[in-house]
């Protein structure tokens, strides 16, 4: 098994029974760092969060471009990039604008092209993201 089979094993392992609604009139915009892992996501997390739109995306060309084009219901860091802020390492994809940042200056950058009510979720654990994704989409009206 390789590591990106393991941490899919371990977001399912976040999977509870609680039924999960329809969510197929909500967003999430994803930033990660892994291409496959961001491909592999956005197959694996629809069904389980009741069908909502996914993007994924690894770098903050595509990341910004997302953020200007439609207002999003949650905004995910994956764990990936949160490990990297969490060793004060710069998130891999980031370019000129966003050398060197963390978290605080990404959470920064969404609230001025999302609003401040926006969700943001973010997770160093893959066990986390099913539960944190499902939580977020409580009292969001689509």
């Amino acid at each position: 098994m390789d590591s990106r089979d393991r941490l899919i094993g371990e977001i399912n392992d976040g999977i509870d029974t609680t039924q999960v609604g329809d969510n197929s009139n909500k967003s999430v915009l994803s930033r990660g760092c892994d291409p496959e892992m961001a491909r592999r996501a956005t197959e694996v997390l629809p069904p389980k969060l009741g069908n909502p739109e996914m993007v994924a995306v690894t770098n903050d060309d595509d990341f910004i471009a997302e953020l200007q084009r439609k207002k999003w219901s949650v905004i995910f860091f994956a764990p990936g990039a949160c490990r990297y802020d969490a060793v004060k390492s710069p998130i891999p994809g980031g370019r000129s604008l966003t050398a060197g940042w963390g978290l605080e200056e990404y959470r920064d950058l969404v609230r001025k092209h999302q609003g401040d009510a926006i969700k943001i979720v973010e997770t160093t654990d893959e066990r986390q993201v099913i539960p944190l994704l499902k939580k977020a989409f409580e009292n969001i009206e689509g």
